[in-house]
């Protein structure tokens, strides 16, 4: 039986999103052996455009990313549309990828994302990224002054009902899954003072007309005439292969993150998360950030690494 030949690299990147490429690009111009292993499942996907990334405001995220992976290929970067689906280590890390290769990396990069699980209300799912969203700062320009809904699914919502009035004066807050004493006086009081109208009992389907939004109907039948839904899906981390390494992790309002430092280390030595794998609220622009540090911060390390080695005891 032949056995498979396992390629190396200085560092693998798992994840080809704005934190993947962002680290990949940095090593690829300090000269780093990299590869990008990547699912291609972004979590932007659904959405049109992105905003607030200085000089890049209004690109689609499609685009976003084929200019990352032409500039990343520059560099002698390689990529491969694959999944990593295993990690273990023995000094350096052996990455399983589900075409059955595997491949060894002296670092490894996390950046693998989240996933997005939606409010099971029908119409949702379909006008995701469209005119059903979840971030205002992503999205809130776009949509300004028209009639916003806000469907809740946790008692944080009223935080989303509240953030989105900054865009709108004509907001309905449907508490869906929320009782309604589950909000607080201080919850209340904000609520009032942003002119936002409460709404209690479960939505039973968002109205769709002419392939727009067009109102929120609720299980008693009456609708209430909207052109903009706003809700919070549930984040699901993907990082499987964090925790397969025996990372730390923390808990969050928005789920199990892993502990790093400001460079993004997690507490495996040798191992970084970026973007979305090491928090949630980390927007294009932040993760790109977050992956630029950990590629100069690993670039660093293995610098000095490779002196002491090489230095006489």
């Amino acid at each position: 039986m032949t056995e498979k030949h396992t390629e190396s690299y200085e560092v693998v990147v798992v994840g080809g999103g704005a934190a993947g490429l962002s680290a990949a690009l940095v090593l690829g111009r300090a000269r780093r052996r990299t590869l990008v292993v990547d699912a291609g499942e972004p979590r932007n996907a659904p959405a049109a455009h992105m905003q607030g990334y200085l000089s890049r405001d209004g690109m689609s995220p499609a685009e976003f990313l084929a200019a990352g992976r032409e500039e990343i290929a520059r560099y002698g970067v390689e990529l491969v549309r694959d999944r990593a689906v295993d990690v273990t280590r023995d000094g350096d890390f052996t990455v399983a990828l589900a075409s059955g290769r595997s491949v060894r990396a002296r670092r490894l990069v996390v950046a693998t994302g989240l996933r997005d699980e939606l409010p099971d209300v029908p119409g949702v799912a379909e006008r995701f990224g469209n005119d059903v969203l979840h971030c205002p700062y992503c999205h809130g320009w776009e949509v300004r002054d028209q009639a916003f809904g806000v469907l809740a699914t946790t008692p944080l919502s009223v935080h989303q009902a509240l953030m989105v009035s900054q865009w709108s004066k004509d907001v309905t807050f449907f508490l869906h899954e929320v009782a309604e004493s589950d909000l607080s006086d201080d919850d209340l009081r904000r609520l009032a003072a942003a002119g936002v109208k409460v709404v209690p009992g479960a939505v039973a389907e968002l109205v769709i007309e002419r392939d727009r939004l067009t109102g929120v109907r609720l299980a008693d039948g009456t609708v209430h005439a909207r052109e903009v839904a706003f809700t919070a899906p549930r984040a699901v981390p993907q990082t499987g292969l964090l925790q397969k390494l025996g990372a730390d992790f923390q808990d969050t309002p928005f789920g199990a993150y892993p502990v790093v430092d400001p460079t993004g280390l997690t507490s495996v030595p040798g191992v970084w998360a970026a973007g979305n794998a090491m928090g949630y609220a980390e927007q294009v622009i932040n993760a790109a950030a977050g992956g630029y540090r950990a590629g100069a911060f690993i670039n660093g390390e293995l610098l000095m690494a490779d002196l002491d080695a090489a230095t006489p005891h």
